[in-house]
């Protein structure tokens, strides 16, 4: 141990990694915006600045604490310049606060608050940036960035994608997706974590609140609500109850106030996805194909594989994620047992996620304009509209889960945690009831092993897209291998998804996860396939798992996508016999397509075929299975060469 002083006070430290930890163990709490405790250093508000005896000035984030360093935190001098930097970006601000989705839960307000200022100096900024509401799952407003620069790293060195960053300099420095483009136009996956960091409302859950009360107080409509695992264990947090703590029967009782017809459980849908997952994990096992299988369950996780690795799109299991399931059997099958036409039967799915959002909208999910699930809200929002309802909380009666769907195992309630598919799927599989504690917990990468008629299923977890990254690179050249492997796009999995409420960091993650884990050890019942309510669906609908029926309605197929949208660049004139697009999106570019243009140009001009072949460069080609990659007259030529292009120009000549 270590001592230094804080405002003439003796205080010991050992291990912390900067003077800001130090201070907020003495009990002092500084100002912060652009600190996060699981991103890197980045120093730029200046707001945890203190005063040192010897450096003078220093921003506590950035420096290491030293052995006799004097410090003080708050000297009139320091409280001025805090006051200070906090007008200049209140001045560059966006300052109708009643309006904004953070109103109440915004550290600007929070800090402007605590400093006392009553009144910022500065003029407002008269221009206003456009906002941004092109994605399903989070709304950006740039006129409120204070360009603290979380979401910038949350994105870079957590995911691994970096589709948002800062652009030009000075005054005009702004955050921005890549070439000015809105969000829905660049490779994000929607996994709204930025929104999770972001300590004002310049980026935010995309709200569908107004839609589903639309449909609460339409006569014509019966509302069906499904409750995800990862909800019940966050929701309380809003009302003063530890986080972890299950609240599911509160909730229940809630939405029935609410107006809510029929209130089920998706651990249901996740019980009924191991089944399916289980069955064609074991075909693909048994004949040796397509491994290693990739949960589906995430479908921020599928976006990045659709974007980034469409070679291993196959490897993806086919199951829809439980959410998509319940949709599909609440339309196809629960819709007939009520008697209605599936229009009228209006899903809302209660989710901590906001890819969840984007998934529902996918057209894959939606049949003759009707969508599987109508509607989806995280956590935040069902917050919101049981205050907007003027419903007190402590006062609700506990109410259970409508039948048949509201009934589950514990395999379904640890779908929440990361490593909770994996061990949901390896208990269905395995011969003896047990559970599977090598892939639980918060590490990024996880491993066991299962024995299954003498044969070793070898099984991996990873939370966090940049570890994601890391794993598919190592597997791609052959440094590990797998037999099935569980991904979830957030830290710590669907507890930490971006719709929980804040603060969502580790130590709440953690014990949301324990809150789940709790919930799994009071049940009897812990392996999906003793599910007897599962049971009865594939009697009464659904045959087996992995059966025709089944797979037309709780399966699906995925694709290559563009990782960047937009207008094509064109080299040459539009009229020719041969049209040729090169990729020089980054993995493509990275694998060698600008060489691949360069030598195809040179190709054309050598052999005089400028009238005949256009020639054009894209950002992305879908449906491709290799990069890079190359459209010859509307063919995708995967892993494509310069030779082999080249070739076909000669043949043309």
């Amino acid at each position: 141990m270590k001592t230094l002083k804080i405002n003439g006070r003796e205080v010991t430290f050992s291990n912390e990694k900067n003077l800001l930890e130090v201070i907020r163990k003495a009990g002092i709490e500084l100002p912060t915006f652009c600190y996060h405790s699981e991103l890197s250093i980045y120093g730029a508000c200046r707001m945890c600045l203190v005063e040192e005896k010897k450096k003078g000035l220093i921003a506590a984030c950035a420096i290491p604490p030293r052995e006799g360093m004097e410090i003080k935190t708050h000297t009139l001098k320091l409280q001025k310049q805090r006051k200070m930097t906090l007008e200049l970006l209140l001045a560059e601000h966006e300052r109708d606060c009643t309006a904004c989705d953070k109103n109440g839960n915004c550290r600007l307000q929070e800090l402007a608050r605590n400093l006392g200022i009553e009144k910022v100096r500065f003029e407002k900024k008269d221009k206003k940036l456009p906002v941004d509401n092109s994605s399903c799952a989070i709304l950006r407003d740039p006129n409120k960035c204070i360009l603290c620069g979380d979401c910038v790293r949350m994105c870079e060195e957590v995911q691994g994608i970096g589709v948002i960053g800062f652009a030009y300099r000075g005054s005009n420095t702004v955050v921005t997706p890549a070439f000015n483009k809105r969000i829905r136009e660049v490779d994000c996956v929607d996994c709204g974590q930025c929104a999770a960091v972001c300590p004002t409302g310049a980026i935010v859950v995309k709200s569908n609140i107004d839609k589903v009360w639309e449909a609460i107080y339409d006569d014509e409509k019966v509302v069906v609500a499904q409750l995800a695992p990862a909800v019940r264990v966050a929701f309380g947090e809003a009302f003063g109850l530890k986080a972890g703590t299950s609240t599911e029967n509160l909730i229940i009782a809630a939405l029935k106030t609410m107006g809510v017809d029929k209130v089920f459980d998706t651990c249901f849908a996740a019980d009924l996805t191991v089944m399916e997952e289980s069955k064609e994990f074991t075909q693909r096992f048994g004949k040796g194909e397509r491994l290693p299988q990739f949960t589906s369950c995430c479908p921020a996780w599928v976006r990045f594989v659709e974007l980034n690795y469409p070679s291993l799109i196959d490897n993806l299991s086919s199951c829809r994620s439980p959410q998509q399931m319940f949709g599909s059997f609440v339309k196809n099958y629960y819709a007939r047992q009520l008697g209605l036409s599936r229009e009228k039967v209006f899903v809302v799915s209660i989710m901590p996620c906001t890819a969840k959002k984007a998934e529902a909208a996918r057209e894959e999910f939606i049949t003759s304009g009707d969508p599987d699930v109508n509607a989806v809200i995280t956590t935040q929002e069902l917050i919101k509209m049981v205050k907007e309802a003027g419903i007190v909380f402590e006062d609700l009666k506990e109410e259970p889960f409508d039948m048949p769907f509201g009934f589950a195992t514990g395999s379904g309630f640890i779908f929440g945690a990361t490593g909770g598919v994996a061990e949901a799927v390896t208990r269905n599989l395995a011969e003896e009831v047990q559970k599977f504690k090598d892939v639980r917990g918060l590490d990024g990468i996880k491993e066991a092993r299962l024995r299954k008629d003498n044969r070793e299923i070898k099984v991996t977890v990873v939370h966090g897209l940049k570890n994601a990254r890391d794993l598919l690179e190592k597997i791609k050249a052959g440094e590990v291998d797998y037999d099935l492997v569980e991904v979830m796009a957030c830290p710590g999995g669907c507890v930490g998804g971006a719709g929980q409420p804040l603060p969502n960091n580790l130590i709440k993650r953690s014990q949301r996860a324990r809150g789940l884990y709790d919930n799994d050890n009071r049940m009897q019942l812990v392996r999906a396939r003793e599910n007897p309510m599962v049971k009865l669906l594939y009697e009464k609908w659904l045959s087996t798992p992995c059966s025709e029926q089944s797979h037309r309605y709780l399966h699906t197929s995925y694709r290559p996508k563009r990782r960047i949208e937009g207008s094509d660049i064109r080299f040459s004139s539009e009229k020719g016999q041969m049209d040729i697009k090169v990729c020089i999106g980054t993995s493509c570019y990275l694998n060698g397509s600008y060489d691949i243009f360069k030598a195809v140009d040179k190709k054309i001009k050598e052999n005089n075929l400028e009238d005949r072949v256009n020639l054009e460069a894209t950002f992305c080609l879908e449906n491709c299975n290799g990069s890079p990659c190359v459209e010859v007259n509307g063919k995708i030529v995967d892993k494509a060469s310069k030779e082999k292009i080249c070739r076909m120009i000669d043949e043309l000549a």
